[in-house]
Parts: structure tokens; C-alpha cells; sequence
């Protein structure tokens, strides 16, 4: 399991390069859910802070690199391999603890469940 947990905080093959995706549309694999208000490009432990907007409340989540399937700079969306409700389920994020390895790891293991998994 910390192959994976590690695994999920780095962007994929490919993707290292992600350029300014702030302001991006994120689409799930089951729609749109919401656009990329900071992300964070460092080896290990990168994500992406998503506000889903209206959908979700206004909610903000953090989104492990390693859920990115494909960045569409042309249309400015990037798409990840989980689904609207995954998202919506997961953990509000908590600024306090961004950076505490227990919150990182329960990010890591819910992500780590979802569809496609890493």
C-alpha cells in the first residue's frame, strides 16, 4: 500500500511538465466538477485544490497528481480517472493540516481506492 499511497502524489508519466493549470476546469470521468484554484508540482507530493463549486456547496478538495489522466491545455481542462461522487465523498480539504503526513496518508489511501487506481 505505500507504493501506492507514494505513487498517487506524483503527477503521471508525461504529465511532469503541468504548466499554469490554475483556473482549469476539472472533468471527472462522469462530467465537469469543478476548476483548479492552486496546484502544487512538487516531486512526491503533488495535487491539485479543487473548489467544485455550486455542485458540492462550494466544497474544496485536494486531488492527488496521480488521479490526472490527461491535461487539455487547449480547453484549459484537466481530466482525472474519478467519478463526480468519488470527489464529492472525499475528505474536505483542511489548510491546518496540508502538510501533516496523517492527513496526506488518508488522502493517499481514499484516493488510492478509486477507479483506475494508481
Amino acid at each position: 500500500m505505500a507504493e501506492t499511497t507514494v505513487a498517487i502524489w506524483s503527477f503521471r508519466e508525461g504529465l511532469l511538465d503541468t504548466g499554469d493549470i490554475d483556473g482549469y476546469s476539472i472533468h471527472a470521468v462522469d462530467g465537469d466538477i469543478g476548476k483548479v484554484d492552486k496546484h502544487n508540482s512538487e516531486a512526491g507530493s503533488s495535487y491539485l485544490l479543487v473548489s467544485t463549486g455550486p455542485w458540492i456547496l462550494g466544497k474544496t478538495v485536494m486531488l492527488p497528481a496521480g488521479v490526472i489522466e490527461r491535461i487539455d491545455h487547449e480547453n484549459k481542462t484537466v481530466h482525472v480517472n474519478r467519478t463526480k461522487d468519488q470527489i464529492k465523498d472525499a475528505p474536505e480539504y483542511d489548510e491546518a493540516h496540508e502538510g501533516d503526513a496523517t492527513y496526506r496518508s488518508g488522502l493517499g489511501d481514499y484516493y488510492g481506492r478509486g477507479v483506475g487506481g494508481v
